[in-house]
């Protein structure tokens, strides 16, 4: 059942039709291609229902049902909507004409209890050894960058490693749409706005971050960077607000070093390439990179150090922990890298 008062009566009314799937803890997502195409994941592999709604406006006045929940608009001139149903499962949603199928959506689900980092060591998605170095990296307030692509295990591996922080510390977690619940007592949760109908009231990460490090912040976790506001955390992590974690969307350590690059010079900065490249290089110590196999499986597959820019100005890395295949993540001696 899907809690939240009369918005859990209201979802479960206009989503009935895929009812099964929301109480189904098998399905980690459900994919909506219009009305009649239904799909699912399960252990990683994608598998078609027999399920469907009405028509295209019983979907769609699902959506809007949402929406309203949320407080976020989607109509034509608002197609894409970013959110979570009461039960915390993200939502993303794009309706016509921009979906060709008809409404689109996909919905990520989430376990009821959160994976822990002894879980993740039973199911060998990070090995113990592994563990501990990530579990000293952050005592010692390094700045860690999760990377991984869609689906890849990137925010469930951020709230296990958020374990390790001290009870007594200050968090302040920065989210598009919350997802991440941490079990520290002193925790504060900040998520962004989309403009209302009329273009109004919109509030980004980058101003929420910028307004976080005035809340006197012990740590700060950003769900997911993906626009400008990387240069506010990059110049952050450098200027006292050392301990920061954050995940992003890249496919190697080095990637997602230059993903940052990418971002802050997509932002407009008037600051010289190499300046940005040595911010990067000197607020980014350790890359974990996450990646999910073909048989669907979430592995860690580098942890990674970064080292000082080469003479070229080169970003460099130094594995410490790496995965060949899919066998265990191992120790990397230095005669190795």
């Amino acid at each position: 059942m899907i809690p939240g008062g009369i918005f859990k009566e209201s979802i479960e009314k206009f989503l009935q039709p895929i009812a099964p799937l929301l109480c189904d803890d098998t399905v980690s997502e459900i994919m909506i291609n219009g009305p009649n195409d239904i799909w699912v994941e399960r252990k990683g592999t994608l598998h078609a229902t027999t399920l469907s709604f009405p028509n295209s406006q019983a979907l769609h006045c699902a959506l809007t049902n949402i929406s309203q929940y949320c407080g976020k608009p989607i109509n034509e001139d608002y197609p894409i909507l970013e959110t979570h149903l009461p039960d915390g499962s993200r939502l993303e949603a794009v309706l016509p004409p921009v979906a060709k199928n008809g409404p689109t959506v996909a919905i990520r689900r989430f376990y009821k209890s959160k994976l822990t980092i002894s879980d993740l060591i039973t199911n060998g998605t990070i090995s113990d050894e592994a563990a501990l170095f990530l579990a000293q990296a952050i005592s010692q307030k390094k700045n860690i960058v999760i990377s991984g692509g869609t689906g890849s295990g990137k925010t469930s591996l951020l709230c296990a490693l958020s374990s390790f922080f001290m009870k007594r510390e200050r968090i302040v977690v920065i989210e598009d749409t919350h997802e991440l619940d941490l079990h520290q007592p002193h925790v504060v949760y900040l998520e962004s706005r989309s403009a209302d109908e009329h273009g109004r009231g919109a509030i980004r990460i980058r101003e929420l971050l910028i307004a976080t490090l005035r809340l006197r912040p012990d740590r700060i976790l950003i769900g997911e960077v993906r626009g400008e506001e990387a240069l506010d955390l990059i110049q952050a992590m450098t200027s006292g607000h050392s301990g920061s974690m954050t995940t992003v969307h890249a496919n190697t350590p080095t990637d997602a070093l230059r993903r940052f690059e990418t971002m802050i010079l997509s932002s407009q900065s008037a600051i010289p390439h190499r300046a940005i490249c040595s911010q990067i290089n000197s607020a980014i110590d350790i890359i974990v990179q996450i990646n999910r196999s073909q048989n669907g499986r979430r592995l860690v597959n580098d942890i990674s150090e970064v080292l000082p820019l080469s003479s070229s100005g080169d970003y460099q890395v130094h594995p410490e922990f790496k995965r060949y295949l899919d066998g265990p993540l191992k120790k990397v001696k230095r005669s190795e890298s």
